[in-house]
């Protein structure tokens, strides 16, 4: 049995492990739950490079999530065999991905986020259960009392309860259990009077979901896969807003929606250390195995790898056919089932199919590597998702607050209530609607404490995407460091409010409680403002 602990965090993504820690320093006792065997979400477990704006190496994040930056770099130092000229720069970038400043293994991302968390292991505060899942909750009276877990290993279930409950879920699991009101899909353009959103809601509506995997290519070896049980289906797939069929080289523009081709080159022999990721200067997603690079082997002693090692994260694997919430337990397990036959689809068509530079077909050298994603199929542990259900909030955060098209590039609204800050386009990969593309302009934003603040009830808190965004403002909300940051100001705001015998809404809706605790977020590193250098 375990113990009672003050809080309690649902799912070890990058918003619940920020969470977790938060509560953990400030001395709370914490029980932090996963479904799969690794905690990291996005980044580990899902196998995403993080998607950053570019200022990352500067300014815009929160300490703690600069501090995993830099022991994911750390990780390569120690234990890589990097050229000297490679391990020297600040900046490393252990894959010269050009989809981020830091594109890295899931496992490097993994064994940073672990020693993060050793210490407050090690002191008993906290307690990491993986293989768990949310399974029921019981609330009344506007709190949630307790929340039951399945251990996926066992089939053995065991209720615990705390004083506050973190929803840190892929899909805001707990707000379905708990009966928190919630929004899920596409909100009406009605609702919010947002430009981009469709003129009706629909629940069902939500962003495409992506099994990635990871390719190293070696020339002259055959490492061709068994042919999937759905080739058939995916080859001949061509979607009403496409320009060709799925699988193929030629795809929209997520911005223009022009018809673009991508190229692709195993192993390109370019020097990684000129590689400059910077997508707000270049997208960088026309070259297909350089853009989620996550090795490089020139970036090493000459012999140390045979070749690169490639993140398959591409516009032919995002899979928007059915629904992964609210569809039913059936449609579920029917959209996981066609996602994963859709990204062996796309290997098996790169390994036999696929046009090649040289006129020939197909990259028969591809290897998919288990050994990166810790999975016996090859693919990513969890779907990437893109999408949550998310709380029916105090505040809302509207395509008025942050498109670039509305406010204007330095405009964006500047809440009362501040408790963090990101940047990223407004992006939306098609959709289960028959959505394509919607890639808009954002401008850097704040992270206002009331869209963490569910209308009614009293003790849980999101901790990840499911925060009070609409489908549209979602596409700037739910990367990396927005995730983090949310969690860790999540678990702060969790053991401020039982240190101080107060609520999470009445530290949101009072400026002097408010002050207090944006004071305590401030000492640990969290950015509220994006910056404003003046002469002093």
């Amino acid at each position: 049995m375990t113990r009672q602990p003050d809080i309690l965090v649902v799912g070890g993504g990058l918003g619940g492990v920020a969470a977790a820690l938060a509560a953990c320093r400030a001395g709370r006792t914490v029980i932090l739950t996963e479904e799969t065997d690794w905690i990291g979400g996005q980044l580990t477990s899902q196998a995403v490079p993080p998607d950053e704006h570019p200022w990352v190496e500067q300014f815009g994040v929160t300490a703690s999530y600069r501090a995993l930056r830099e022991a994911i770099r750390d990780h390569y130092r120690a234990w890589y065999p990097l050229r000297a000229e490679a391990a020297a720069p600040r900046d490393l970038n252990p894959g010269a991905g050009r989809v981020s400043k830091l594109c890295a293994e899931p496992r490097a991302a993994l064994a940073a986020l672990e020693g993060m968390l050793a210490p407050h292991r090690s002191s008993g505060r906290l307690t990491v259960l993986t293989e768990h899942r949310p399974v029921a909750a019981d609330a009344g009276g506007d709190r949630v009392r307790s929340v039951t877990l399945e251990d996926l290993r066992s089939g053995q279930q065991r209720t615990l309860t705390a004083t506050y409950v973190l929803d840190a879920t892929e899909t805001g699991e707990l707000l379905e259990l708990a009966g928190v009101e919630h929004v899920l899909g596409a909100e009406s353009r009605a609702e919010h009077s947002e430009p981009h959103a469709p003129q009706k809601a629909d629940p069902l509506n939500q962003q495409g979901i992506t099994f990635c995997f990871a390719l190293s290519h070696h020339e002259g070896e055959d490492h061709t896969i068994d042919k999937p049980a759905d080739y058939d289906f995916w080859r001949s797939y061509r979607p009403d807003f496409w320009p060709g069929p799925l699988l193929g080289f030629l795809a929209p523009d997520p911005r223009s929606l022009e018809a673009v081709p991508r190229t692709f080159v195993p192993n390109p022999d370019i020097d990684p250390l000129d590689v400059t990721a910077d997508q707000s200067a270049d997208a960088g997603d026309k070259e297909l195995f350089g853009f989620r690079r996550i090795l490089a082997r020139k970036l090493h002693r000459e012999g140390a790898f045979d070749s690169d090692v490639t993140l398959v994260n591409w516009p032919l694997n995002d899979y928007w056919l059915k629904p992964l919430i609210g569809g039913g337990e059936q449609t579920t397990a029917e959209a996981l089932h066609e996602a994963r036959q859709l990204s062996l689809s796309v290997l098996y068509w790169l390994q036999t199919e696929a046009p090649r530079p040289d006129g020939g077909a197909g990259f028969p050298g591809l290897r998919l590597r288990p050994d990166i994603t810790g999975t016996a199929d090859g693919l990513a542990k969890a779907p990437y998702v893109r999408e949550s259900r998310r709380i029916k909030a105090v505040t809302t955060v509207t395509e008025h607050d942050v498109a670039t098209e509305i406010v204007g590039p330095s405009g964006g609204t500047r809440y009362r209530d501040p408790v963090g800050i990101g940047s990223y386009r407004i992006d939306l990969h098609p959709s289960t609607g028959g959505d394509n593309y919607i890639d808009i302009g954002s401008v850097p934003f704040e992270i206002p404490l009331g869209a963490l603040i569910p209308r009614r009830t009293r003790n849980l808190l999101p901790a990840g995407k499911n925060i009070g965004t609409t489908h549209i403002t979602n596409g700037c909300y739910r990367l990396h460091p927005v995730e983090w940051n949310i969690g860790e100001v999540a678990g702060a705001l969790a053991a401020h409010c039982l240190d101080e015998g107060v609520e999470p809404h009445e530290v949101q809706a009072d400026d002097k409680r408010f002050d207090v605790f944006a004071a305590l977020l401030d000492r640990s590193g969290v950015e509220r403002h994006w910056p404003q250098v003046r002469g002093y």
